[in-house]
C-alpha cells in the first residue's frame, strides 16, 4: 500500500489544541525534566513531592483522555511530531514492536545518552542493535530467574547490607547518602569485582556525565571526563574479577562491533534507579506493619544462598509501579506507522507517561496502595501498560540480577532490625501520595526486641 493509500485508509492521529499542548508541556514534560530524565536532582524531587507533579501530570492527562478519546493524541511541538498515548493497549503496541517501526533509540535519548554510553544498546539501531541487545541478554543471562553468579551476587549484597544496618544502627539513622553509599559498594562487586568496591570516583564521575545528560542537546560532551571514566571502568574490566559480571564478560566471545565494555555503563545507570526502588520498599514496609510480617516470614524460611526471596520481589516491584523510575518512555516512528488504528507519521516521537498507566483508577482498584501480591495472583498480568522494567524488546535484560541484589540486600537490612520514619511522606495512609521523593527519606533504626544480645557477624 502507498503513503498516499495508508493515509487515505487510516485516519490520521488526532491533535491537541495548542492549549492543550501547553498544558501538556508546563505540567508534564517540563516537571519531569527538571526533576532529571537521566540522574535525579534531589533538591527539585523534594520540591517534586511536596507539590505532588505526578498527581497533576495524572489528573491532566486522564482529563485529555476524556476529551480527547483514546488517541494517539499529536502534540503541537514546533519543529517535532510528537504523539502522546494515552491508552493502555496503545503502550504495550508500541513497547512489544520488533524495533522495526517504533525504535527505543528515540532522537532525544540519544542526544542524552551519548554523553556516557555513546555506543549503548538503548541508542543503536540495526544490526548493532540486534548485536548489543544479544549480547546483554547472554550476559546477564535474561531468561533464568537466578543468574550462576546468584550466590556471589547474593553475597555481596548480603556483606554490603549488613554493614549499612551495623552502621545505622550505630548512628540510630539511616537515610539516603549512607544507604546508596552501601549499595553502590555492593553494585561495584557484583558489576565489577571485589577489587573495585572502594572506587567511588568512578560512580562520582559516571553521575557528573549523567548529570550533563540531563541536558541532552544543550550541554556539550565533554570528552576528558568520558575517557577518564572510561579508562576506569576498563581498567576494572580488564581484571575481571572472578565472581563478577566482568568475569562473565571475558568469557563470552564478542565483536567490535558489540563493543562490550562500552555496554557496561548502562548497567550502572539502571542500578542507580534500582537503589531508588529498594530505599522507596523500605519506606513502604516500615509503614505498612503486614507486609513487613510477611517479608520477615518470607525469610525466616529462606535459603541462605541466591535466595528467590519472592515476596520481598513483589513489593520491590510495587515499589516501582507506585513511582516509576522512568517516567518517559519514548519511542520513535521508524516509518509510518499505525497505532491504536490511527496513523502516526515516521519521524514521530512517541511518549508514554508511565505514571498515568500505573496509578489509573479506571483499571485498577488498588492504584493508590500498596499491594505486591497483586504480583504473585496474576493481577498485574492484566494490566499490559504497566511495565516497571519496560516490556518488549526494550525490556530490562538484568531485571533478575536487580531484583537479586535488591532483595538480598533489603533482607540483610531487615533481619533482625526494626525501621521507623522520621516523617510519615503520606506512606502511612491512603491514597499514597503520587511523588515520593527518596532522597528525603531517614530511618530511625534499632534491633528488634530480643536481638540486642546476639553477637554481630
Amino acid at each position: 500500500m502507498s503513503a498516499l493509500e495508508s493515509l487515505t485508509a487510516t485516519p490520521q492521529a488526532r491533535r491537541a489544541s495548542v492549549a492543550d499542548t501547553v498544558r501538556v508541556a508546563t505540567r508534564v514534560v517540563l516537571p519531569t525534566l527538571a526533576a532529571g530524565v537521566i540522574v535525579r536532582r534531589p533538591r527539585i524531587m523534594a520540591l517534586a513531592e511536596k507539590l505532588q507533579f505526578d498527581r497533576s501530570a495524572i489528573r491532566l492527562l486522564t482529563a485529555l483522555r476524556l476529551r480527547y478519546g483514546d488517541g494517539p493524541l499529536r502534540l503541537a511541538v514546533p519543529g517535532r511530531k510528537y504523539a502522546l498515548l494515552l491508552d493502555p493497549d496503545q503502550v504495550r503496541e508500541v513497547l512489544r514492536d520488533s524495533a522495526q517501526r517504533f525504535t527505543p533509540a528515540n532522537r532525544e535519548k540519544r542526544a542524552a545518552l551519548r554523553h556516557f554510553q555513546p555506543h549503548g544498546v538503548l541508542i543503536s539501531r540495526g544490526r548493532s542493535r540486534a548485536l548489543r541487545r544479544n549480547f546483554h541478554e547472554n550476559v546477564l543471562e535474561m531468561d533464568r530467574p537466578v543468574h550462576e553468579l546468584g550466590p556471589r551476587v547474593a553475597a555481596a549484597a548480603a556483606e554490603e547490607g549488613a554493614r549499612i544496618v551495623e552502621r545505622a544502627q550505630s548512628a540510630g539513622r539511616l537515610g539516603w547518602d549512607d544507604f546508596a553509599a552501601g549499595w553502590w559498594r555492593a553494585v561495584r562487586r557484583v558489576v565489577l569485582g571485589d577489587s573495585a568496591r572502594d572506587d567511588r570516583r568512578l560512580i562520582e564521575l559516571l553521575n557528573e556525565l549523567r548529570a550533563d545528560a540531563n541536558w541532552a542537546f544543550a550541554h556539550p560532551r565533554r570528552e576528558s571526563r568520558r575517557r577518564e571514566f572510561s579508562d576506569r571502568l576498563h581498567a576494572h574490566l580488564a581484571r575481571a574479577d572472578s565472581g563478577s559480571l566482568a568475569s562473565t564478560i571475558s568469557n563470552r566471545e564478542s565483536t567490535a562491533e558489540v563493543d562490550p565494555d562500552e555496554q557496561v555503563p548502562h548497567w550502572l545507570f539502571a542500578f542507580d534507579a534500582a537503589a531508588m526502588i529498594a530505599f522507596r520498599a523500605l519506606a513502604l514496609l516500615a509503614s505498612h506493619p503486614e507486609q513487613m510480617r510477611a517479608v520477615r516470614a518470607e525469610l525466616d524460611e529462606a535459603r541462605s544462598d541466591a535466595p528467590l526471596l519472592p515476596y520481598l520481589r513483589s513489593c520491590l516491584l510495587e515499589s516501582v509501579r507506585l513511582w516509576p523510575t522512568t517516567p518517559a518512555l519514548l519511542r520513535d516512528a521508524v516509518t509510518e506507522a499505525e497505532c491504536g488504528g490511527q496513523v502516526l507519521p515516521a519521524g514521530t516521537g512517541v511518549f508514554i507517561f508511565t505514571p498515568l498507566f500505573h496509578r489509573d483508577e479506571t483499571t485498577m482498584d488498588n492504584a493508590h496502595r500498596f499491594t505486591p501480591e497483586s504480583w504473585s495472583d496474576g493481577t498485574m498480568d492484566d494490566h499490559p501498560a504497566i511495565v516497571p522494567f519496560s516490556a518488549g524488546p526494550g525490556r530490562c535484560p538484568g531485571e533478575n540480577v536487580v531484583l537479586l541484589t535488591a532483595s538480598t540486600l533489603l533482607a540483610a537490612l531487615i533481619r533482625g532490625h526494626e525501621f521507623h520514619l522520621r516523617d510519615d511522606h503520606g506512606l502511612g495512609s491512603e491514597p499514597l501520595p503520587c511523588t515520593l521523593n527518596n532522597f528525603g527519606l531517614v530511618f530511625d533504626v534499632a534491633a528488634s526486641p530480643g536481638q540486642e544480645d546476639r553477637p554481630r557477624s
